[in-house]
């Protein structure tokens, strides 16, 4: 249970200590901690809920400090692994993530006009908006149950202030990333143009390639991307929609993926249309995914990771999409604005967290969406100015939020210290209670930083 806290704010591990108040639950459901977070895992008392619609049983009650240590009626580290591998989607609806009926739709798909794919997506996602959980639009049940044992640690401790190693370098808010799935030759002879129009705000971003059948990939073509500052992903296979049909059947996949990652010189992977299988991540050779979205409301595998934060799933790192895609917002929810991409921003920055965004090239050919995506990059522009937002790009973020798993707090005659490789750019923060709230601040040179007021 400690170290979950100390992966997460990387803190020292003595200054948390918790256990159980006793035997857990044989089943387990879905229960709350604090007002932010819902839960899903094995309970000590009760059993927890079967969905995680209606009242949930608040565990905070439950909870008892004695001599320094936290009592709680569950595993933290279960509840996080729960909800970031999204086990409580099969307890919750008992159904298998890719049905006969989308199978069929994939397979039929190339032939299909926008028009009907979109009247069919839209029939297959009613009712998406009364779903209880994850919530809409962003969900942070995982950073909320830290920030909660987080705050529940200073005041178990009696401490003024828990030291941490700030989540993204040089001590900016948060983090920003653009990426672009490349499905058609449409879009493959667009990625210049798209690419003019990043560089005009500032931005590079990664191109989600698709190695096979939907068109011809050069290395004249990779080597423009990369020439001019911009990142290769390697984009499913075939993008048919049948990646994790069955075990032997991704494995041979799985196994022309890692060879197109390696001649494509490409460290991260993404699936087609979000669909994942985490527990077979390990066959696939990157180091980093972008498969998971954060709320899966509106994908056709529903669920999500309920973080902003990247996370590891064994070796590989996950930069969860927390962001509605370019496709979606245009094609089923009918907005042409950024008002629901700047909601979910504030959300995010709100915990500190990763905008992950999906612009297909596809997608903004036509004047009226190129527009939108315009008006996207400058609100960015605008969030890195004022907010001092890190824009960089997922190659980027994967390398910085390995550094940090391996930083470590020291504390000397000064005070605390980072140790490790990138520790130049890392900075010192330190958690503390403030009017009952948890307060994050970023320590720059002698001078301590507020960067959140979050938990209650």
């Amino acid at each position: 249970m400690t170290d979950l806290l100390s992966q997460y704010y990387r803190c020292p591990e003595g200054s948390i200590r918790f256990g159980s108040n006793g035997p857990l639950s044989a089943e387990g459901g879905f229960f709350r901690f604090g007002e932010g977070a819902i839960c899903y895992g094995n309970y000590s008392g009760c059993q927890p809920a079967r969905s995680p619609g209606g009242i949930l049983h608040d565990a905070l009650r439950d909870v008892v400090i004695e001599d320094g240590a936290i009592q709680l009626p569950f595993d933290p580290s279960q509840v996080v692994e729960n909800l970031r591998r999204e086990i409580y989607v099969g307890d919750w609806r008992q159904g298998k993530s890719v049905s006969a009926l989308a199978k069929m739709y994939y397979f039929l798909r190339p032939a299909l006009p926008v028009s009907v794919r979109r009247h069919l997506q839209k029939l297959h996602l009613r009712g998406w908006e009364k779903l209880p959980f994850p919530r809409w639009p962003v969900d942070c049940s995982v950073d909320n149950l830290h920030e909660q044992l987080l705050l529940l640690s200073l005041r178990s401790n009696g401490v003024k202030g828990i030291p941490l190693i700030w989540f993204w370098p040089e001590g900016k808010s948060s983090c920003a990333i653009m990426t672009h799935d490349v499905e058609t030759q449409m879009g493959r002879d667009i990625c210049p143009t798209l690419m003019d129009i990043d560089d005009s705000f500032g931005m590079k971003a990664s191109f989600q390639v698709i190695p096979e059948e939907r068109y011809s990939v050069s290395l004249e073509f990779l080597r423009s991307i990369r020439e001019r500052g911009f990142e290769i992903v390697v984009h499913d296979l075939n993008h048919d929609g049948h990646l994790y049909r069955d075990r032997k059947q991704f494995l041979e996949r799985a196994a022309k993926i890692n060879s197109y990652g390696k001649e494509y010189k490409a460290e991260g992977f993404r699936a087609a249309v979000l669909y994942r299988k985490q527990l077979w991540y390990d066959a696939l050779k990157f180091s980093y995914d972008m498969s998971v979205p954060n709320v899966g409301r509106l994908d056709p595998q529903r669920g999500g990771c309920c973080t902003v934060m990247p996370y590891f799933l064994g070796d590989i790192l996950e930069l969860p999409v927390t962001t509605t895609q370019d496709y979606t917002l245009f094609n089923i929810l009918n907005d042409y604005s950024i008002d629901l991409w700047k909601r979910q921003i504030e959300l995010i920055m709100s915990k500190h967290g990763l905008m992950n965004f999906i612009v297909h090239p596809d997608y903004v050919v036509n004047l009226r969406e190129r527009k939108v995506y315009e008006a996207l990059l400058g609100h960015l522009s605008h969030l890195r100015q004022e907010e001092d937002v890190w824009i960089t790009t997922p190659g980027e973020v994967n390398r910085w939020w390995r550094q940090r798993a391996e930083m470590e707090l020291v504390e000397d005659g000064k005070g605390w210290q980072i140790e490790g490789p990138g520790k130049e750019r890392a900075r010192v923060a330190y958690a503390t209670e403030q009017g009952g709230r948890l307060v994050l601040s970023v320590e720059e040179g002698t001078n301590l930083h507020s960067m959140s007021q979050s938990s209650s």
